[in-house]
């Protein structure tokens, strides 16, 4: 395993740090070790979802268009400019 040394810690954060350790029953380091893994836990479990699925997920929660018509498209008028001459 590896160790890390954090310097420049100012005051007020060690001071909470050594509270939050003392309320769960842990070590000072103990309660850091928790706080990283905790932090860094979703970025490292998190599947990747594409950007489908992102939208996708949006929608669900209004519904989807599934009575939408959609009408067909006509044919697209002849150009009336013509750049050949």
């Amino acid at each position: 395993m590896g160790a890390i040394t954090v310097r420049q810690l100012d005051e007020a954060t060690k001071r909470s740090l050594r509270i939050r350790a003392a309320e769960n029953g842990h070590s000072m380091e103990q309660e850091a070790r928790n706080i990283l893994k905790a932090a860094l836990a979703p970025a490292v479990e998190a599947p990747v979802e594409n950007w489908v699925d992102r939208i996708r997920r949006r929608f669900e929660e209004i519904g989807y268009a599934e009575d939408l018509v959609i009408e067909p498209r006509e044919e697209m008028a002849e150009a009336r400019v013509k750049f050949d001459e």
